[in-house]
């Protein structure tokens, strides 16, 4: 769990996200890292819920695996992000985050948390 917590805190610290949740498939936390007030558990059952949805989405419509959800809201973006089957990665930033930079972060920390499940 320690080692996912020095993972999320890097995403946050190096790409200027609001905070980071690490969730299972089935919608529990593993791992978090939020902004006081945000409940984890929802934000972790969500997570699991809108990637489900969106793997649904993908696959009905012939539009390969899925591999990155956004959703965005005038005040920022959540982005989820499938871990294999493994695991959910959810990132909240503000309108104003550097996209790019937040990506490659994102691509980053998947790759080392993968590493971490398998």
């Amino acid at each position: 769990m320690a080692r996912f917590d020095e993972i999320l805190q890097s995403v946050v610290r190096n790409s200027g996200a609001e905070g980071a949740v690490l969730v299972s498939p089935d919608g529990l936390a593993i791992a978090s890292i939020l902004p006081e007030g945000v409940d984890e558990d929802r934000v972790a059952a969500m997570g699991a819920a809108i990637l489900s949805l969106g793997e649904r989405v993908t696959s009905e419509l012939n539009k390969g695996n899925l591999e990155q959800l956004y959703v965005k809201g005038t005040k920022g973006y959540m982005i989820f992000t499938g871990i294999g089957d493994l695991a959910v990665l959810g990132i909240l930033a503000p309108a104003d985050a550097k996209l790019g930079l937040l990506l490659m972060e994102i691509k980053r920390a998947a790759k080392q948390i993968e590493e971490n499940l398998i």
